[in-house]
């Protein structure tokens, strides 16, 4: 148990831009996908899904982002259009964790959400603990109507992130400022 725990204490993102290949292998990604899919779940709906971006995969979804970015951006230089082409190339596997929300008379939509996010920490999670770096972003893209149908995401489909999961650098990965408990818990 100590070690889970001082692996809790110490897990940390890695920025997608220092990660390298290889990703994980097969076998290991079905690992993280099932770790992923085991999260609270009030009700057993599976409120969520799992998008796989990797090899030109990644590509082609870079270019859905920077075609509807230019789009949207008519002034936009073409170095900003070409750098959206790479949001999901730096890292060698992207997972899109897609939130559904499933109606039901007793599980609001809030409770669904948290089961997605719940699942966006557990891929993080198991990433990191079989050695690869793993950071959870969305950006402006991961709130975009046009670019989620694009993606393949349907109206009542949206997107709680993108895990983006590579080996680890060579460097040391610098902890971020922490917030202090005494400024976060209240006793009743």
């Amino acid at each position: 148990m100590p070690d889970i725990i001082d692996f809790l204490k110490t897990r940390r993102s890695v920025k997608p831009r220092e990660m390298s290949g290889p990703g994980p292998s097969s076998a290991e990604l079905e690992t993280i996908l099932t770790i992923g899919a085991r999260v609270p779940d009030h009700g057993k709906l599976a409120p969520w899904r799992f998008i796989i971006f990797e090899g030109d995969a990644r590509k082609r979804a870079g270019n859905v982002i920077a075609t509807v970015f230019a789009r949207k951006n008519p002034d936009a230089p073409v170095e900003d259009i070409e750098a959206q082409k790479h949001k999901l190339t730096e890292a060698p596997l992207v997972i899109g964790v897609v939130s559904i929300i499933k109606p039901h008379p007793k599980i609001p939509p809030w409770e669904q959400e948290l089961s997605a996010g719940a699942s966006c920490m557990n891929i993080v999670s198991t990433a990191t603990a079989m050695g690869y770096g793993a950071n959870w972003l969305t950006g402006w893209m991961a709130y975009d109507r046009d670019v989620l149908e694009g993606l393949g995401l349907a109206a009542n489909e949206r997107l709680a992130g993108f895990i983006h999961i590579g080996g680890k650098p060579d460097k040391v990965i610098e902890d971020r400022p922490r917030p202090e408990l005494k400024d976060l818990v209240t006793r009743f």
